[in-house]
Formats: structure tokens, C-alpha cells, sequence
């Protein structure tokens, strides 16, 4: 929040994404939590800057800042968003984006490509997504011995370190933890009566008061469209830059509303859901699903109530804790009246 108003008053919209403007909030004022960790005084310059679109399209106006701040290329992916189905011909054309990066990374690095190297790597990051899926349809059993709010934590390491043997082993010992609770009847929320469906971006600032909000009401959101977006079952290393292309265009979050809602009925029936929470993200429209009826639409196909929480992944200016907890308290007891 000390970040945000400054990227705003350097030109930036509130309306823009606040990972944007916190990102870049935080380098006009000189901060960076790399000089706690490691006593850097500031971020290194990039040789270069790499996005791919797929997620959202502000990142290319990001890294583009940074690549006219230190005055080095950027590169990215452009990937098609909306699609109702998987193109051979958007894939191989996002296949040919990311095979024309390599002559400037090479350039850039002083090294040739190594394919052999590269397809160790993606066998490596199709293992972490494969262990980080297990882990997340862990939370089928009743009770549920996960929480979506855990999720959002042990996601880390399969969006940043995947591809490295730390991320696999960390997802191995993760996923034998979680067989141990089930094994053992160990639940996340004590008493576990309504399970939920998380649908959108968290709420980073508030992540343990929601959780905490949910659990004093015995309900278990434990399943969302977010953190499965880091599951990347079409990783092949036989086939590394078009099997790389075809996981990145099939990311939820690059669907049209017909694959989303089939997408979320899917999980409302394997994982046992009572209703959906839907957070309406200011900054962010692409992963926002509230807008265009879809709420409504799933409730009718689905039987199951929903509620809209207003809010934004980082701009708590656009956050009520107060509000929140008491809609998310009469949703709950409402779905007790019902049922």
C-alpha cells in the first residue's frame, strides 16, 4: 500500500494491475525485500526481459517499463485469449514465438542452446506440476486436510522453481504430508460442513483473515481456478517448445466463458461443492468471471448458491474486511437455512 499511490501519481492508473503498480511503486521509491534477504541495495539490471501474455496483458506493459528504465530488450509471447477451443495453428504460431527467442538469448548469454539441457529441465517442471496437482486434488476426500488459503502459500515454488530438483522434492514431501492427514483423518477446518470453490484472484493482504473467517464458520474453500493455473500437463520433452506453447494456450484463465463455466462444474462435482465464491478483482478483469453473468448462469445449471466479494489482489484501498466477513457470515448461514 506504500507503493501502489506512487507508481499512480507517476502515471500509472489505479485501474491497471496493482502487481504492476506495486512492482513498480516499490523500485520509484528505492525498496526492494532483497535487501533484507540479501543485502542488496537494489534490484540487478536485467540482461533481458521476458512475458508471455497468457495470463494477463498488462505484464507486457511491465516489463516493457523496465526494459525503457534500463534500457535493455524485451521479448515476450503474445498469446490469444478468449479461445473456446485449443488451435493447432495458435499453438504452433505461440511454438514459433518462443523458438524465436533463443538467437537473442544466446546472443545475450555467450551460449549456444543446449536442447538436451532444455528438455531435462521441462521433464523436470512437468514432474513439479504433475506432484503440485496431486497435491491440490488431495482436497476431494471429506474432510478436506488442505485449504485453498494454504494453496495460495504452497504454490510458490511451481510458479517460480519449477524445473529445478527443489521445487520437485519440495512437492513430493508436500504431497506424502498431505496422504499422511488423509490417512489419518486430519482435516484443515475442524468439523468441516460446507466445502466452497474460490473462483479469481486471492486477496494477498487478507489471506489469513478470510481463511481464519471461514474456518470459525466450519467451511472449507479448497479448490480454485488460480492455483490450478499452474498445473502443465502438455509439458513433453520430446516435443519441448510446442508442448510448452500448448500448456501455456490452455491455461484457464486464457478460455472463453463456455470451457470456464464447463471447467468449473467439473470441479463443483469432484470436489463435493456447496457454493461458489466469486472475487470481483478491481485491477483485474482477466481473471475476474463475475462481470458477464456467468454466476448466474452456473447457479442455474448447478443448483448451488454463490457470492461476489469485492475486492483487489493487493489495492486494499478497494477491500472491506468489515463488509466481507459479514456477507461471507450470511451466505453461510443462508446455505444452512436451505438445506
Amino acid at each position: 500500500m506504500d507503493y501502489i499511490p506512487i507508481a499512480n501519481a507517476h502515471g500509472y492508473s489505479p485501474e491497471i494491475c496493482s502487481y504492476l503498480t506495486s512492482d513498480i511503486g516499490a523500485y520509484l521509491k528505492g525498496e526492494t525485500p532483497l535487501t533484507q534477504a540479501f543485502g542488496m541495495q537494489g534490484i540487478p539490471k536485467p540482461d533481458i526481459l521476458l512475458y508471455n501474455t497468457n495470463q494477463c496483458r498488462d505484464v507486457y506493459d511491465w516489463m516493457s517499463y523496465y526494459s525503457r528504465e534500463f534500457k535493455v530488450p524485451v521479448y515476450g509471447i503474445n498469446t490469444p485469449r478468449t479461445q473456446f477451443q485449443i488451435r493447432d495453428d495458435v499453438v504452433k504460431a505461440c511454438a514459433a514465438q518462443l523458438e524465436a527467442i533463443v538467437p537473442a538469448l544466446e546472443k545475450i548469454s555467450g551460449k549456444p542452446f543446449d536442447i538436451d539441457q532444455f528438455r531435462e529441465i521441462l521433464a523436470s517442471s512437468h514432474e513439479c506440476t504433475r506432484l503440485w496437482e496431486a497435491v491440490l486434488d488431495m482436497t476431494m476426500t471429506v474432510p478436506s486436510p488442505a485449504t485453498f488459503f494454504d494453496h495460495c502459500i504452497h504454490m510458490g515454488p511451481a510458479v517460480v522453481m519449477r524445473g529445478r530438483k527443489e521445487a520437485t522434492d519440495y512437492y513430493r514431501i508436500l504431497l506424502e504430508e498431505t496422504k499422511e492427514r488423509t490417512d489419518n483423518g486430519v482435516s484443515a477446518i475442524q468439523e468441516e460442513k460446507h466445502r466452497f470453490y474460490w473462483d479469481g484472484m486471492p486477496i494477498w493482504g487478507k489471506l489469513r483473515n478470510l481463511s481464519e473467517t471461514f474456518s470459525n464458520l466450519k467451511s472449507c474453500v479448497l479448490v480454485s481456478s488460480y492455483c490450478n493455473s499452474w498445473v502443465f500437463s502438455a509439458f513433453d520433452p520430446k516435443d519441448p517448445f510446442r508442448s510448452m506453447a500448448e500448456a501455456y494456450c490452455s491455461i484457464f484463465i486464457s478460455q472463453d466463458d463456455t470451457y470456464k463455466e464447463n471447467y468449473i462444474a467439473d470441479k463443483v462435482e469432484r470436489f463435493s461443492i456447496d457454493g461458489i465464491v466469486y472475487h470481483d478483482s478491481k485491477c483485474c478483469g482477466t481473471n475476474t468471471n463475475t462481470r458477464y453473468g456467468m454466476p448466474d448462469r452456473l447457479k442455474e445449471r448447478l443448483g448451488i448458491p454463490y457470492l461476489v466479494i469485492n475486492g483487489d489482489l493487493n489495492d486494499l484501498r478497494c477491500y472491506s474486511e468489515e463488509q466481507t466477513t459479514t456477507n461471507i457470515e450470511a451466505f453461510v448461514e443462508q446455505l444452512e437455512e436451505s438445506s
